[in-house]
């Protein structure tokens, strides 16, 4: 049930006919509770869709009752028309739901630079508001574009439980990721803390998932809390499993990935600072000889080495070890063992890089550089 895992939430899924496919393509996901707070972040790309920008809006005073989501088309770059779908899409569910408008959240995500077909989102949000369901699981689904499955995820705590719903499969890079993400809680919870909690949560999650180093214009993750399970957790416990959650959600986002035959998880030890772990395992993340070369399942250390040489993180580089799926393959700069000890054919590949500058360490998602990748980001939008 994942989103409506939570109490006091319902969602729903429908086929409003914006796909192509004719498959489901709206979702709803409305808070019933006795609280309506929350909190969201947002693409750090400077040019943004009419949903985030409209988003941006509700969510200033930390109240959402309701969150529209389609697929389909990311009205991005749709100018004052697609702005005006997004709002009359927020006025469709509020004036279904006998809430306001200004307490809506609109979510979109598809081919930039078209127009939504208004009056199918608009019917298919009446459509939804009818099939709204404590039970539902058709609206994990209704969000997915280019993804191949659903994600879900759900933790419980005493008493209380987060769920989470998420789509992704491409441009996924930090200011999130080209990714819907919505997370309820039934905790009792005031905004203030969701979004200090949510931002943690994201830092350390999909922050940290870069598949193909491409920026989003749509990514939006949002947290509701509708306090219908009357409990106040511990802030730090609350924390620790919307982490669990997010993380959850980010490695299914990953194995997800358009094209991908490896899961790459880059593991930076031994850092002067977070900051640079984090931009060490990104820049070996981004490097598309990196990507090609675990594609042909070779172990090519000297790609590693040659990446985070660009960086600006403190360290020798003529000190750093590399491993792969558990064999040091580079020594203090130098040659380790060979080569041929190092197996790459599974879909998982752990790379492990110690640094020897200080005691931090951080962790990098991303994928190899695949020719299916290639064909179905050249195809798209035939």
């Amino acid at each position: 049930m994942s989103v409506v895992a939570a109490l006091g939430f319902e969602s729903a899924g429908v086929a409003a006919g914006i796909k192509r496919s004719g498959g489901l393509d709206l979702a709803l996901v409305v808070n019933r509770g006795p609280l309506q707070h929350a909190a969201a972040v947002f693409t750090s790309n400077r040019a943004k869709a009419n949903p985030v920008l409209w988003s941006q809006q509700v969510v200033a005073d930390g109240r959402v009752c309701a969150i529209v989501l389609n697929s389909g088309g990311a009205n991005c770059f749709t100018g004052a028309e697609g702005f005006q779908t997004t709002h009359a899409t927020a006025e469709e569910a509020a004036l279904a739901l006998g809430v306001s408008a200004g307490d809506v959240l609109v979510c979109s995500t598809g081919l930039i630079g078209e127009q939504l077909p208004r009056e199918r989102v608009l019917a298919g949000v009446r459509a939804a508001v009818a099939a709204l369901s404590a039970h539902d699981e058709n609206a994990a689904s209704a969000i997915l574009t280019t993804d191949t499955h659903a994600k879900t995820a759900v933790a419980r705590g005493a008493g209380w439980t987060i769920g989470g719903m998420a789509k992704g499969a491409g441009m996924l890079a930090p200011g999130l990721a080209t990714m819907l993400v919505v997370l309820t809680t039934d905790a009792v919870l005031e905004p203030a803390e969701l979004d200090a909690a949510l931002r943690a949560a994201t830092r350390v999650s999909f922050d940290r998932l870069d598949s193909d180093g491409c920026m989003s214009t749509n990514d939006q993750v949002s947290l509701l809390a509708s306090g219908a399970s009357g409990v106040r957790p511990d802030v730090a416990e609350f924390r620790h499993a919307l982490v669990e959650v997010c993380t959850d959600l980010a490695v299914q986002l990953q194995g997800d990935a358009e094209g991908a035959s490896h899961d790459i998880r880059i593991e930076v030890v031994g850092a002067a600072s977070e900051d640079d772990a984090v931009e060490v395992g990104r820049a070996v993340a981004r490097s598309n000889l990196f990507k090609a070369a675990v594609f042909g399942n070779d172990p090519n250390w000297g790609r590693v080495l040659a990446a985070i040489g660009t960086t600006s993180a403190e360290f020798d580089p003529y000190a750093v070890d590399v491993s792969m799926n558990g064999v040091r393959v580079c020594a203090a700069g130098g040659p380790d063992r060979p080569r041929e000890e190092v197996d790459l054919t599974p879909r998982a590949v752990d790379v492990l890089i110690d640094l020897k500058a200080g005691a931090e360490a951080a962790t990098i998602y991303t994928n190899d550089l695949t020719h299916d990748y290639v064909h179905e980001n050249s195809a798209y939008s035939s």
